[in-house]
């Protein structure tokens, strides 16, 4: 593997790779012009040594490569649970079989020979997508921080409130006063960081939805 770090954040990296040497110099001459971070790996089981859930960026993946084929690597990381947004790299007869990656998650597929500008376009996307992704993991991760400082009562108005129960009905269903309720209503807001009922919902249902 071959690391190149430029100005860009080094959590994100384009990962790129091809068996084809010439190319991958290509690329990471294109791509640190830019200002990116470049990884490269001359073959699909190197990248899966390299490979890690805490990679950030993107991949450059080759279709057709020596060993372990591109489509091969690619069902190996959706198995891995891998979140790293993938572009194939196609040769003309490789089509059909980069639109069926796409039909199981890849982000999208270019043709060689291609041209600069849309590879960076392309590359732009896929980082976006990796940012969006962190973004919504980070947020995910901090609701449930703060849902474990929650006490094990006031999980249960939590709960309560998500399925849309009103706070009588909820002090019904626990055998507790309506004050009561708004009390323990006020602390698990005030815990989960939210200004009203409507945005307490969202956020818990925003993390249920990313699980």
């Amino acid at each position: 593997m071959l690391l190149n770090t430029t100005q860009n954040p080094p959590e994100q990296t384009v990962h790129i790779i091809d068996d084809d040497e010439a190319l991958r110099d290509s690329l990471i001459w294109l791509l640190e012009t830019e200002g990116h971070t470049v990884a490269t790996y001359p073959s699909a089981e190197d990248f899966l040594l390299a490979w890690s859930p805490e990679m950030r960026g993107c991949a450059l993946l080759d279709v057709r490569m020596p060993g372990m084929s591109g489509l091969e690597l690619f069902e190996k990381l959706l198995t891995l649970h891998n979140t790293l947004p993938i572009i194939f790299i196609t040769g003309h007869g490789d089509v059909p079989m980069a639109v069926t990656a796409l039909k199981k998650g890849a982000i999208d597929f270019i043709e060689k020979p291609f041209n600069d500008r849309d590879m960076l376009k392309l590359i732009e996307q896929c980082l976006s997508i990796d940012r969006e992704k962190h973004s919504q993991w980070r947020q995910n991760a901090e609701t449930a921080r703060r849902r474990e400082q929650l006490t094990g009562r006031e999980r249960e108005v939590l709960e309560l409130i998500v399925a849309g129960r009103l706070n009588k009905q909820i002090a019904d269903d626990l055998g507790i006063s309506i004050k009561t309720v708004e009390v323990h209503r006020a602390r698990v807001m005030e815990k989960m960081g939210v200004a009203s009922l409507a945005e307490l919902v969202q956020l818990v249902m925003a993390a249920e939805v990313r699980r």
